[in-house]
């Protein structure tokens, strides 16, 4: 900027100012790109904060429907109707009453039935027994009606039991450890998808983003949202997996990259991926609520392959989970852009003098990891099963237990690790462990591996000091 001032010598003029505005840096192609990165940026920013405003959960609607039909309620009651012979019992009627509320519904083919109710509550269910099939009655010591009360949940199931009511079969050893045996193996490639991404976003960056629970989170809220506008269920997962690539993307460019530019810490930036997991998880909660969502067909009983029991979500899980990693790992090691991964992940300044680019290949990483914690969110979803806003953080710990026990950074250790971690989830309960401590022990048996390998199964021995 040149500023030019001159006076008059005469009384009663007044000065005057001519400014001459320089324009050449405002036409600067660098800083308009810059400012149009910044635009877009925000643009996303504000696209994500007006999504989460508009999938504020309609469950907390207090304006009840006259109608009983199960899709005009958030909140459902449900159940199976099975004889002794584990065959559906259609055509029986069940009514529930309670908060003002009375609903009616009929057994299907299959023998569901579905209550919607308006709010949260304690309910009366009773079943017409005059509706029952000719020869078929309630066990004894069925109560009916009965009361059942909701507890932190949208879908309240009730049993009724029929004929010899509930047997307990004792299940072979071998038959009940095979089956964990696949359990486990499905679970551990849930966790391989979320641990590559983790993987590769530290091995290009070295940061290690506590956030990366909170991408997880985002698959299934996102699915549960997109669906609960009426889209295609295929549709909900495709644009739940956009959204989760977006939200990487967002990330890196509106906090890790100006972070990385300014020289930040590895140590700070890891605090700031804290504060980020927090605040992101209690926005999710104040839009999306803290009740356990379901998403469609969760519930499913379980099919016999071979020797193996195992449910339709699990199997599917293992499948998708096994293609998509089998992908990933194809791309790493036969594509120009996996090669690129790996020589930054390897030596980021000896990449960028081979004339890598470095940050686009960050970007690019950041995308994949957002959507690979999308895909492991929705399958999560369905291994638990349920949707709620901390399912993320819930399995943080064991996705930072597969990365360091298969190796920091290496991408097919993160795969070996989350599978070791999954199967011996799955496996402590066979062994007498309880349910509740079955994560204890898989952090235990990373500990226990680390004390004789510190660099992980598939890690580099590197001197420290």
């Amino acid at each position: 900027m040149t500023v030019r001032t001159g006076c008059k010598g005469a009384a009663g003029t007044t000065p005057t100012v001519e400014v001459s505005i320089l324009r050449s840096t405002l036409r600067d192609p660098s800083i308009r790109r810059s400012k149009g990165l910044q635009r877009v940026v925000g643009a996303l920013f504000a696209a994500l904060i007006a999504t989460l405003l508009i999938a504020a959960p309609s469950a907390q609607a207090t304006t009840p429907s006259p109608s009983p039909s199960p899709t005009t309620f958030q909140n459902n009651i449900s159940g199976f109707l099975r004889d002794d012979a584990r065959a559906p019992i259609p055509g029986v009627k069940i009514k529930a009453s309670g908060n003002g509320f009375e609903g009616e519904a009929t057994s299907g083919a299959n023998g569901a039935w579905t209550i919607g109710v308006p709010v949260q509550g304690t309910y009366t269910i009773e079943l017409d027994t005059s509706t029952l099939p000719e020869g078929i009655a309630l066990a004894e010591g069925q109560d009916n009606p009965r009361d059942v009360t909701f507890s932190q949940t949208s879908n309240l199931s009730v049993i009724f039991a029929f004929g010899e009511g509930i047997v307990v079969q004792q299940q072979d050893f071998g038959q009940n450890l095979l089956n964990r045996l696949v359990a486990g193996l499905s679970f551990g490639l849930l966790l391989a998808l979320a641990s590559v991404g983790l993987s590769l976003i530290f091995g290009t960056t070295g940061l290690t983003n506590f956030a990366h629970g909170e991408m997880v989170t985002l698959g299934a809220v996102l699915v549960f949202m997109f669906n609960g506008f009426g889209l295609p269920f295929w549709l909900a997962i495709l644009l739940a997996l956009v959204g989760g690539g977006v939200f990487g993307y967002v990330q890196d460019a509106g906090l890790w990259r100006p972070l990385r530019k300014r020289g930040s810490g590895l140590v700070p930036m890891m605090i700031v991926s804290i504060g980020l997991a927090l605040a992101i998880r209690y926005v999710i909660q104040f839009f999306f609520g803290g009740a356990t969502q379901q998403l469609p067909g969760a519930q499913s009983a379980e099919i016999q392959i071979g020797p193996v029991s195992i449910s339709p979500n699990n199997l599917w899980s293992l499948i998708i989970s096994a293609v998509v990693i089998a992908l990933i790992g194809i791309v790493l090691l036969k594509t120009r852009l996996g090669k690129a991964t790996r020589a930054v992940a390897d030596n980021p300044a000896l990449a960028a003098a081979s004339g890598i680019d470095v940050d686009s290949v960050i970007r690019i990483v950041w995308i994949v990891g957002g959507v690979l914690a999308s895909l492991g969110g929705i399958l999560w979803a369905y291994y638990r099963p349920g949707v709620t806003f901390d399912m993320g953080s819930q399995i943080l710990l064991l996705i930072f237990a597969g990365v360091t026990l298969g190796g920091l950074g290496t991408v097919f250790g993160a795969l070996i690790g989350s599978i070791v971690v999954g199967i011996f989830v799955e496996l402590t309960t066979v062994f007498g462990l309880p349910a509740d401590l079955k994560y204890v022990g898989a952090l235990f048996i990373m500990i226990v591996v680390l004390l004789f390998r510190p660099q992980g199964i598939l890690g580099r021995r590197e001197r420290v000091g």
